[in-house]
């Protein structure tokens, strides 16, 4: 005796309709900022004002934020850099390693994806203050 399924299966529709939801709320905001940056108004709200491009001239013409923003640049490509040789390293070792030592090592190198990355950069913005490191390249 078989049986038949009647009706639909609302199940996986609702799943697709909760992601979809989920993802605009988070996305979102991140794409309405670069709109915001063009805003003729000093406040980030619709409706908008007008098209200027004068926070841009701001951020050209302040030497402070000028090296603020090369700063950022060149630690982030340091940083992906590093990522990235990292990266190569554990997935070749983790393909022909096999060595106890090497199971450990990409069990670690899986950590930083149980980890939020919020939560360690605040733990370590408050370890780099509580040993007087202070602001920097680092902080």
């Amino acid at each position: 005796m078989s049986a038949t399924r009647t009706g639909t299966d609302t199940g996986g529709r609702w799943l697709g309709l909760y992601v979809l939801g989920y993802l605009v709320f988070l996305y979102l905001p991140v794409l309405l900022i670069p709109l915001f940056s063009f805003n003729n108004s000093i406040q980030a709200a619709f409706p908008l004002q007008g098209f200027t491009l004068e926070w841009y001239e701001t951020l050209y013409g302040n030497p402070v934020l000028s090296g603020a923003l090369a700063n950022s640049l060149v630690i982030g490509v340091i940083a992906a850099s590093g990522a990235t040789l990292c990266g190569i390293t554990v997935s070749y070792m983790d393909l022909f390693g096999r060595s106890p030592l090497a199971a450990t090592i990409s069990a670690i190198a899986r950590l930083p994806i149980l980890i939020p990355g919020v939560i360690v950069g605040i733990s370590l913005l408050i370890l780099v203050n509580l040993i007087g490191l202070g602001p920097s390249r680092v902080a």
